[in-house]
């Protein structure tokens, strides 16, 4: 079955991760719903740039994802959700007893209840079209740690252990739930983060990115949006009917230590 067609929703698709996998999917025909919480004419514009460049439709809706009803609201808004990507995401870093409880509780909301919520509103969707694809973005830090990141690695093994129920809940029907687990990926945000970290470590550029943000990265390299792109395309695609409930790790083998 051709995706070409299908409508995906990709939340936290204004820059980065999302963006990129929005990108993607719509060069292979599939109509996409951008989100943010934010509402600018930048965030509008790039839906019509994909639109324009692909022949895809595109629309950029705005919602929140730390509120649950905007998340609910989101699905219903876009009309179809064939493919639910849930993205969105922020990340605070701190020791635990001095973890600010305001951060836990949004890392919490947005990172991992959020993809509750859309999934509960975009199942019914899904079997009512007879197909769905639900991949929702975890990172290698749903499947280890780090330290200082309490919240953030908690809310990604939930979303590991919520993948795996919803392919459970889902197994009888024409319908996946996978996980993608990036380790560091070389987004705009990542990038202006190279400076900052040259100046602390008084390293170059290859050195900071080598010794300092791809440490635990065993291929020294970092993974693409592009690359994410096409895993979650793949994971649309008829020779994905049956990988379900799963992980895909594209982290340069960092899981593998």
């Amino acid at each position: 079955m051709s995706v070409k067609g299908k409508t995906a929703v990709i939340t936290g698709s204004n820059s980065g991760i999302g963006l990129g996998i929005a990108e993607e999917l719509a060069r292979a025909g599939v109509n996409v719903v951008l989100n943010s919480f934010t509402d600018s004419e930048d965030d509008h514009a790039l839906a019509r740039r994909i639109a324009d460049e692909t022949g895809v439709e595109a629309r950029y809706i705005k919602a929140d994802m730390s509120k649950a009803d905007e998340c609910r609201a989101l699905i219903e808004k876009a009309g179809a959700c064939d493919i639910l990507v849930n993205n969105a995401g922020i990340q605070h870093v701190a020791p635990i007893d001095e973890f600010p409880a305001g951060k836990w509780d949004a890392i919490i909301a947005i990172n991992l209840s959020s993809a509750f919520h859309t999934t509960a509103a975009a199942l019914p969707v899904m079997r009512k079209a007879g197909w769905g694809r639900i991949i929702n973005i975890a990172s290698a830090h749903g499947l280890t740690a780090s330290p200082f990141k309490s919240a953030y690695v908690a809310a990604k093994h939930g979303i590991v252990g919520l993948t795996k129920v919803t392919a459970l809940e889902t197994a009888r029907e024409p319908i996946t739930a996978n996980a993608i687990c990036p380790g560091y990926v070389l987004t705009p945000l990542v990038e202006a983060q190279i400076p900052d970290t040259m100046e602390k470590y008084g390293m170059d550029r290859d050195e900071v990115i080598e010794k300092v943000m791809l440490e635990r990265q065993p291929s020294k390299e970092f993974a693409t949006t592009a690359q994410l792109g096409g895993t979650a395309l793949f994971l649309c695609s008829d020779a994905a009917e049956q990988i379900t409930g799963t992980t895909i790790s594209v982290d340069g083998g960092w899981t593998a230590l």
